[in-house]
């Protein structure tokens, strides 16, 4: 396991001696278009950042000419963002913009607005999201906690009432049914390094994304081709397979979820709508599917901390027990009110949404760091999400209503929370209708069909 978050670990030799690599401009921008303005001698640092911010306009969201750029953040992740905006004016993107939010904020209402405002999203701000079914922009999300305590101490039922779910309606379908080109990606800042380090080291931290990101390759684009080939093929080898059931058994878990005739694996490359290949997580090291939320019985330990997002809360040592594919009990060292708030609150959140599987060849595995962020975290190891399943997980999904799919056996919620199970000790198997099982992960090894 990796060390905990109030220790100062080793830094792995890769990561020490990862080197930015120099941005490659993108191989379909037109002559005609004006260079980048020019410079005087770059650090380092700033060199990695444009690298990156290229890399996710090119293979996160692949933004295509005169295409419109959303990019949504807190407002520490300002110099992320930034640089992510100028990449995307480089490859050909026709307008973008910048959409903030401050947690800081957020507190201040939980804390003294009145009760029946809190979560209000207002018309301007839903009109603006159901816009993108029309013209339908590149979407980047950004994340990395720049205040991992803010919400210690808030009343638990005010933090719950403050989720704008009617926000969160009209944003999940809309990425969960892959209309849009989407991805989510980290914006180091320098609280998220002291949560991972114990010092507000932001370019360490930098340094370690680039190993996760596959910045430390000679050409990372082509990596990242190569990475979501491995991926796809493990995709369909689970295809192959058919599972009835997935079985997670190891020190504290035993978890099996029944999946149904309709449950399809998907791996981190997908088209949108309009059949552009996109990323929707940068890193990404898993291969998902959907479960049917009627089938799920057994216990799990997290193996990773997390956070509740819409609310901001830091959960660890959370203990599930299932039952007939509802979470009947939960338990955590930390965190334990705004779980059972969420879970009280949201209806079907108590009903998986998808599966996960990722073995120890993980490239965020190999930073040997818990980042406290689930879109790291959940690279670390194998897990599962309560809440919302994706109808892209799901044979002809998103040709379905939300009750058709509750149905057919995909959850629909207004949240999708991931926990962490795996470990080198979990191993995971494949159940047929007949109860045999077929080993999946062994010793942190993907194993099907030696894959």
């Amino acid at each position: 396991m990796p060390p905990p978050n109030d220790a100062t670990p080793a830094e792995p030799a890769a990561i020490q001696a990862a080197e930015p690599p120099a941005a490659k401009p993108a191989a379909d921008v037109p002559a005609t278009r004006p260079p980048a303005a020019p410079s005087a001698v770059r650090e380092p640092l700033d060199a990695l950042i444009e690298a990156y911010a290229t890399l996710v306009v090119r293979v996160g969201v692949n933004v295509q000419l005169g295409q419109r750029v959303v990019i949504r953040g807190m407002v520490e992740h300002a110099p992320v963002a930034r640089a992510i905006a100028a990449a995307a004016y480089r490859v050909g993107a026709s307008h973008v913009s910048i959409d903030y939010t401050d947690p800081v904020l957020t507190r201040a209402a939980v804390d003294y607005a009145p009760r029946e405002q809190l979560g209000r999203v207002l018309p301007h701000q839903l009109e603006g999201v159901r816009a993108w079914r029309e013209d339908r922009p590149a979407l980047i999300s950004l994340t990395g906690n720049p205040h991992p305590t803010l919400m210690d101490g808030a009343d638990p039922a005010r933090l719950a009432d403050s989720m704008p779910l009617a926000m969160i309606k009209e944003f999940l379908p809309i990425v969960s049914s892959n209309l849009v080109a989407w991805t989510v990606v980290g914006a180091p800042n320098p609280a998220w390094a002291q949560t991972v380090f114990g010092e507000p080291d932001v370019d360490r931290l930098w340094r370690a994304v680039a190993m996760a990101m596959r910045l430390d390759q000679e050409d990372p684009v082509d990596a990242w081709r190569q990475h979501l080939a491995k991926l796809a093929l493990r995709r369909d080898l689970l295809n192959a397979r058919g599972f009835d059931r997935i079985r997670f058994h190891g020190p504290g878990t035993d978890l099996t979820v029944g999946l149904t005739p309709s449950s399809r694996w998907m791996s981190g490359g997908m088209p949108n709508a309009d059949g552009v290949e996109f990323v929707a997580n940068m890193p990404t090291e898993e291969v998902f599917t959907a479960p049917d939320w009627r089938r799920a019985d057994g216990a799990l330990s997290t193996t990773a901390p997390f956070f509740l997002m819409t609310v901001n809360t830091l959960v660890d040592g959370l203990k599930l027990e299932f039952g007939d594919g509802e979470i009947r009990a939960a338990s955590a060292t930390r965190g334990e009110d705004a779980v059972h708030a969420q879970l009280e609150r949201i209806p079907r959140a108590r009903h998986l949404g998808e599966v996960a599987i990722v073995d120890g060849d993980s490239a965020v595995r190999r930073t040997g760091l818990t980042y406290s962020d689930m879109l790291f975290d959940e690279n670390i190891g194998s897990h599962v999400a309560w809440g919302n399943g994706y109808p892209t997980t799901f044979e002809r999904g998103t040709e379905l209503s939300p009750e058709q799919r509750i149905e057919s056996g995909l959850n629909q919620s207004n949240t999708h929370i991931d926990v962490v199970v795996g470990s080198p000790e979990v191993e995971i198997d494949g159940l047929g209708v007949d109860g045999q099982p077929v080993p999946i992960t062994r010793g942190d090894v993907f194993v099907l069909d030696t894959a």
